[in-house]
């Protein structure tokens, strides 16, 4: 009995754990189909700590609106890494609209950052660029 435990629990593949680009795209993923609590469970703490629930709805909002307005399929962008003015490195994914495919380039990307290329959990989210409003 010993023996065949032990041949199970080697033999049982090891979870690994997402990628960031895996974390990201399930994170947009719960957000455009108003998954919230999903989403925001993978948020870092520290943005968690900064950000109600609701205010997290509310800020999804214009991802959400985007997406109605362009089509809900997105692919991977591009990728790497921002220095800000502190010298901190984030790493980023920012993925675009299939509708965007035959343009020069995406009108909108969806943007996602990580404190550090071994997070496993979202620092930041937003457009890039932010639509504009008119002024009325």
């Amino acid at each position: 009995m010993l023996l065949l435990l032990t041949v199970l629990l080697v033999a049982a593949p090891a979870l690994a754990r997402p990628s960031q680009v895996q974390v990201a795209r399930q994170f947009l993923l719960a957000v455009l189909r108003a998954d919230y609590p999903a989403a925001y469970a993978l948020l870092a703490p520290e943005t968690q700590g900064t950000m109600s629930a609701k205010q997290f709805r509310e800020a999804v909002q214009p991802l959400r609106i985007q997406a109605k307005r362009r089509g809900q399929p997105f692919d991977l962008y591009k990728l790497g890494y921002r220095i800000s003015e502190a010298n901190e490195i984030r790493s980023f994914y920012s993925f675009m609209f299939k509708s965007d495919t035959l343009a020069s380039k995406p009108e909108v990307q969806l943007d996602v950052t990580f404190q550090d290329s071994t997070a496993a959990r979202i620092l930041t989210f937003g457009l890039i660029p932010a639509p504009q409003t008119r002024r009325k």
